[in-house]
């Protein structure tokens, strides 16, 4: 029921269930009437209308960043997620992708560099994101298609049009571009601060809010159409109700207001001092999110409302909240009780002994020196709105949240710096890197690090989140223990591993460390393990596929030249070029291979793909010869090669095609060359490489686990965790699906490369549970190589 003109809109219900901040809302397409909301305490939760009374149930809480949550939308339903996605952006710098019926990422979307801040979804499966690391990406299923590139400072809001193509970007550059197929067509000036959301009303017009305060309406053509004045701080969220140009802002100024007709038609205050994020359900209910964690909705229907005991709770909630301004921008210190300049008189009682003052309502920290006998100005304490750990970063430096930004004089005279700083940041670190970036005399560490640590009272040492916290990454998801029956100290990441702070805690080891075999992980003195030696790895070179029959290939090659259309037809020459090629990569002959027979051969491999195959098979051999490996791999060239060979392993294209690309990508490996560039392109080959997995056709299968060995081969030798992490996917993923034997050996050898002499690499084979994948492994009876491979693996892990 919608209700009629001039109504007001009053509370509806108070949700309770986030542990910090709700950063972000987005209304659900199912269950229907219901919403999304993300907070500060890393979690999104999924939110349906309680059929029997006003209220809303929390249907999941979906977990998968390992920092705050600050933004979702929802991705339209497509026939493979016909209930529709939902994507959450954080500052871990990820986006994750969760279904609606699952409270683990469905997958995550990397590749920004900086807290992702900002989510919208158009057609097809499109999702466009912005960020504090200046940029916006388009994504495409789980694939990045293009990065927007223009803004001068954070991406803080993003909005794709329903047109085709067209998407627009709010910055803290105080700028909004209007892009077309990834380039910029249009920047709107107008805000005076960092632009925080945007809104659309139409296909040719659309809001934005500002820190400014204001709210603009504009014309896709470039003019700002209205101003609409109102909000007293930052305006951070603003939506617009369904069918009509009426919309809804929330800010700084503890409010929430309703704009109708081009006015401010109602504010309602909040007992919170940031009132983040709002949406609007299709029934024109607001809800809205704050910084005290609490989601609450507000309706114009009479029969939603709350109940006049929750209303009456709501308002001496309310009475109670009413927080002293003069107190508010400095945290937990409280200015009145401060002394006055006079305190400078007394001597410090030791040296880096700090004091605050308060000087015209100004509060000023100095430290006292010994060998210069006074006190030394080392700041002024600008705190964040109350930044406790029940709220959060306010404070804006260079366009990106901070909980504090201080002011540091290094010297009465010289210029002064703005240090920022996050109560999850460590003090030392941060001191460390202010330093370095304004070229300070690394001595003031200590003094620098201090201060921070004095003037946020510590809350440093608080951990953010409930569980344990890994004091570098700030991850508190991995905790061992909880998952797996391993004795490594709590909160430790396996990434970082136990096993570097304690020595030998994380391992089940009985033997001391120094007897432990590095490649089997026995006791020397276990007999059993000592008799069977492993041969098998961790393997030290990589794999090739070396078999050849050029009579044949060539064979083929000229049947099909025949066939071949008159564009893509090799002359008598060429044929003899590429024949002479091969015997100087198959060793029949010593000579080395031309530029002239590379050039054909280039020319060879881009034939249609139905007739292109023998031509692949003569670069997969020819590649494993260091000339033509650092032809197509050097610097120049490797684009296109890689380019080529990708295509090539679309799993809808001919079987034939996906395995000699899979093959060359393996023969690449031997040469210097192309194993740099096969690192370098290493997350977009694995990702197209997987794909072949579905073919069932086993010798792509063993080509597949080739590749996988190859890379686990090059990565055990630099420690890449983002490069093993992925390897041990992929060779997670493939295991399920592949039957032959070979494919298998190969892929246990490739996993028994990647865990060994890596603590953290077992760690995370553990917790992707490998070792029950492969378990069956170690009783097969033929051939005896698959058993044993096993076998040497299961006892690392």
């Amino acid at each position: 029921a919608m209700a009629g003109e001039g109504s007001t809109f009053r509370l509806r219900c108070s949700l309770l269930g986030h542990g910090q901040d709700v950063r972000g809302l987005t209304r659900g397409l199912f269950p229907e009437g219901g919403f999304v909301s993300v907070s500060r305490d890393r979690t999104a939760r999924l939110w349906a209308p309680d059929g029997l009374n006003r209220g809303f149930t929390e249907m999941h809480c979906m977990s998968g960043h390992s920092n705050f949550v600050s933004c979702v939308c929802i991705i339209p339903p497509s026939d493979l997620y016909p209930r529709g996605l939902i994507a959450t952006g954080g500052n871990d710098h990820n986006i994750c992708i969760f279904t609606v019926d699952n409270t683990a990422p469905l997958y995550v979307l990397k590749g920004h560099k900086n807290t992702v801040c900002s989510l919208s979804s158009g057609k097809f499966g499109t999702l466009l994101s912005g960020s504090w690391d200046t940029t916006a990406k388009v994504w495409l299923n789980d694939r990045c298609m293009m990065t927007l590139q223009g803004h001068t400072a954070a991406i803080w809001a993003v909005k794709i049009l329903p047109e085709q193509g067209l998407m627009l970007t709010g910055s803290a550059d105080k700028t909004i571009k209007l892009w077309k197929a990834g380039r910029c067509e249009r920047t709107f000036t107008g805000h005076e601060d960092c632009v925080r959301g945007l809104a659309i009303l139409s296909e040719m017009e659309f809001l934005s809010c500002a820190n400014d305060a204001t709210v603009r309406r504009w014309q896709i053509s470039g003019e700002c159409v209205q101003v609409y004045y109102g909000h007293t701080n930052y305006i951070y969220s603003i939506s617009v109700f369904p069918r009509c140009k009426d919309f809804v802002t929330t800010g700084e100024d503890r409010s929430l207001r309703i704009w109708k007709q081009g006015e401010c038609a109602q504010t309602i205050r909040l007992p919170a001092q940031s009132v983040w994020c709002c949406c609007v359900l299709d029934n024109g209910d607001i809800v809205v999110g704050a910084s005290d964690g609490i989601i609450r909705v507000f309706t114009e229907s009479l029969e939603r409302t709350a109940s006049a005991e929750e209303i009456q709770a709501f308002e001496n909630e309310l009475a109670q909240a009413s927080i002293d301004p003069k107190t508010g921008d400095l945290g937990d210190i409280n200015a009145d009780d401060l002394p006055g300049r006079e305190h400078l008189k007394d001597p410090g009682t030791r040296d880096g002994q700090t004091r605050l003052i308060k000087d015209n309502g100004k509060v000023e920290a100095y430290q006292w020196s010994v060998s210069e006998g006074r006190w030394i100005k080392i700041g002024d304490v600008v705190g964040s709105s109350g930044a406790t750990q029940q709220t959060s970063g306010k404070v804006l430096f260079e366009g990106k949240e901070y909980d504090y930004v201080f002011t540091i004089d290094v010297n009465e005279n010289g210029p002064s710096y703005k240090l920022p700083y996050n109560i999850t940041d460590d003090p030392w670190l941060t001191a460390y890197n202010f330093l370095q970036k304004n070229d300070l005399n690394p001595m003031f560490l200590d003094q620098v690090a201090k201060f921070i640590m004095d003037n946020t009272k510590g809350q440093t040492l608080l951990s953010t989140s409930n569980q344990f916290s890994d004091p570098f990454t700030g991850a508190g998801r991995y905790v061992p223990g909880s998952s797996s029956g391993s004795s490594a100290i709590p909160g430790a990441d396996p990434f970082t591993g136990a096993g570097r702070y304690v020595p030998g805690s994380a391992s089940n080891a009985v033997t001391p460390v120094g007897g432990v075999d590095p490649f089997t992980g026995m006791g020397a003195y276990q007999s059993a393990a000592a008799k069977a030696e492993n041969i098998y790895f961790p393997k030290k070179d990589a794999v090739t596929f070396d078999q050849a029959n050029p009579t044949q290939i060539l064979g083929k090659l000229k049947e099909l030249n025949g066939s071949a259309a008159e564009e893509h037809k090799l002359t008598e020459d060429d044929l003899i070029i590429l024949e002479k090629l091969l015997s100087a990569t198959c060793n029949t002959s010593a000579e080395t291979p031309t530029a002239q027979q590379l050039q054909t051969l280039w020319r060879a491999v881009n034939w249609p793909e139905d007739i292109v195959f023998p031509a692949l098979d003569i670069l997969r051999l020819s590649v494993r010869h260091p000339t033509v490996n650092e032809n197509f791999c050097s610097e120049k060239e490797h684009v296109q090669f890689i380019i080529l060979l990708l295509k090539f392993l679309n799993p809808k294209g001919k079987q034939a095609n996906q395995l000699l690309a899979l093959r060359a990508l393996c023969n690449c490996f031997v040469s210097h060359a192309g194993q740099k560039l096969m690192m370098e392109q290493r997350d977009e080959i694995m990702t197209q490489a997987i794909e072949t997995k579905s073919g069932n056709n086993k010798n792509i299968h063993i080509a597949l686990a080739t590749l996988t060995l190859n890379y686990a081969v090059c990565l055990h030798k630099v420690n890449n965790v983002e490069g093993k992490a992925q390897c041990l996917s992929v060779i997670s993923t493939v295991m399920e699906v592949v039957q032959d034997l070979e494919a298998i050996f190969r892929l246990l050898v490739a996993l028994g490369t990647l865990i060994s002499d890596d603590t953290n690499a077992v760690q995370l084979a553990k917790s992707l549970g490998v070792d029950s994948q492969i378990k069956k492994y170690a009783s097969v009876s033929e051939p005896a190589k698959v058993k044993e491979c096993c076998r040497f693996v299961l006892s690392l892990l």
